[in-house]
């Protein structure tokens, strides 16, 4: 397929990516747009890929408090130095995931930190649920692979969608940050508590 002038121009307009690279992505992904941009942000995981080796031992622990207190978060978010972790654009992203935490209430920070029996379990819901909907007998593990994709989506904080920005990935704002920075950034833990829910605890006991 033909890759044109204009192609390139609103491929680099969405990704911001160079000219050669945004032409490669295109050529690699036989003229697809959403491929082509893919293809361009796994070049951004692995450029990022490179600095996370490298210790994260500074950051800030951000707290946030929605509807007069009736959801509180805390995250702690990491970085090299003490200078990135005062700097406006570190401390800004942090209370970002603030909201997001209140708002989108996931479980798990990434997508390798889900226990393999909380998978085997959402699949095995995910395949009843299809076999109830009368789904064809083969179709059923795809169905359910489906599922189970949106689950971590939902689930996973660096999976989800951006609360100010439906076409933008959480792990996407943390991966400008880190081209922006230069510093490995990790979100290292954080914990969301909603006024009158049931703690793990509670229900233990109860």
């Amino acid at each position: 397929m033909e890759i044109t002038t204009e192609m390139i121009k609103e491929l680099r307009a969405a990704t911001n990516a160079g000219v050669l690279d945004c032409r490669k992505a295109l050529t690699e992904a036989n003229g697809d747009f959403q491929k082509a941009v893919d293809y361009l942000r796994e070049k951004g995981l692995a450029t990022a890929a490179k600095r996370a080796n490298r210790e994260a031992s500074n950051g800030v622990v951000e707290l946030y408090s929605h509807g007069n207190g009736r959801v509180g978060v805390m995250v702690e978010v990491n970085c090299e130095t003490d200078f990135v972790a005062r700097s406006e654009q570190f401390r800004k992203f942090a209370h970002e995931l603030t909201l997001q935490i209140a708002a989108g209430a996931p479980q798990y920070i990434r997508e390798s930190d889900i226990p393999a029996e909380v998978l085997a379990h959402e699949k095995e819901i995910a395949m009843a649920r299809a076999r109830e909907e009368g789904k064809p007998e083969n179709m059923l593990d795809r169905i359910a692979e489906g599922r189970l994709e949106k689950f971590k989506d939902e689930a996973c904080l660096l999976r989800q969608t951006y609360i100010r920005d439906e076409e933008t990935k959480i792990e996407k704002l943390l991966l400008d940050l880190v081209a922006s920075i230069g510093e490995n950034i990790v979100v290292r833990r954080f914990a969301r508590w909603e006024l009158g829910e049931m703690s793990q605890e509670d229900s233990d006991q109860g």
